[in-house]
């Protein structure tokens, strides 16, 4: 089964780290893909760009409508993501707790829904 693993923090705080700081999680990080590639379980996942380049879109009474930024005020915000093939949830759980973020984030494992392809007509 595939489950995304969603990496939240606090991006002010990680603003607020040394040079040195962010080399040593960015190493982490590069050790924790490696582990996941080597286990067969990398399916995907990217780092995102900070918040202040989102954009929110909703769609009322037919007009869309975009915002600027994030669709919530929250300070944990989603920076990047894991997809990964995983026997069970509590495999899942023991990525997500390798995810250097865990640390001082937390990691939300959402997974994936299987939909078959809508029948040809």
């Amino acid at each position: 089964m595939q489950y995304m693993l969603l990496i939240y923090g606090d991006e002010q705080a990680w603003n607020k780290l040394s040079p040195e700081e962010i080399n040593q999680t960015m190493q982490a990080y590069h050790r924790f893909t490696n582990e996941l590639v080597a286990a067969g379980a990398m399916r995907g996942g990217s780092e995102l760009a900070p918040v202040a380049t989102a954009t929110t879109v909703r769609v009322r009474q037919g007009k869309t409508m975009t915002t600027d930024g994030p669709f919530a005020e929250t300070r944990e915000l989603l920076g990047g993501y894991y997809l990964i093939e995983a026997a069970n949830l509590d495999e899942a759980i023991e990525w997500a707790a390798k995810i250097p973020s865990a640390l001082f984030g937390s990691i939300e494992i959402r997974p994936q829904v299987d939909n078959p392809p809508p029948a040809k007509a």
